[in-house]
């Protein structure tokens, strides 16, 4: 009797650890496919803001964020499978107001810049739980570049701050410095 517990309690910690590891081995896959989601998102968004500075400077490239970020989001969560999204800590539009997963990333990624590390180097996963349905989260930093300041920074010329405050109210997105955390990509991949 006792043998057979013995075998019992190993076959199931082997059992375990097959899971643990089949789960990490898949959490990682995921979050290569997620990787490579985030990175279509961010090109096809910076070439469009590129673009649109070139042609029109900030006031146009504030239009890319308003109108053309939410169709570029959804035309790749459509053809990925996965949701994209956007917040920050310093919401320009609320309607991309963080989550508990998210909201839990971006002060963990606040912590770890306040210590010297570079957004670059900012990302958590995880699968969460929520109404019975499990989904593989990914949050990713996002820094604040030179050209970015013309919209988030401290000196935010006037013209550019009117266009803002039309467009976005309640606006908190201003004051960045270059290399700081401006905000956060989200991914969200339903899981069966």
């Amino acid at each position: 009797m006792f043998k057979s517990a013995t075998i019992a309690a190993s076959i199931l910690a082997a059992s375990a650890a097959l899971t643990t590891t089949a789960q990490a081995q898949d959490v990682k896959a995921l979050a290569m496919e997620g990787k490579g989601v985030m990175m279509s998102f961010g090109k096809t968004l910076k070439g469009a803001l590129v673009g649109a500075m070139k042609s029109g400077g900030p006031i146009k490239a504030l239009h890319v964020c308003n109108v053309d970020a939410p169709v570029i989001a959804d035309k790749i969560s459509t053809k990925s499978g996965w949701t994209v999204a956007r917040s920050s800590h310093k919401l320009r539009n609320s309607a991309n107001t963080a989550d508990a997963f998210t909201k839990a990333a971006i002060e963990d990624f606040l912590a770890r810049q306040a210590k010297g590390e570079k957004p670059k180097t900012m990302i958590k996963t995880g699968i969460i739980e929520q109404g019975g349905k499990k989904s593989f989260r990914m949050v990713k930093a996002i820094g604040t570049k030179g050209v970015c300041l013309k919209c988030h920074g401290s000196a935010v010329k006037p013209e550019v701050l009117k266009k803002i405050k039309e467009l976005y109210p309640d606006d908190k997105a201003t004051g960045f410095k270059a290399g700081e955390m401006r905000g956060v990509f989200v991914l969200t991949k339903a899981l069966n």
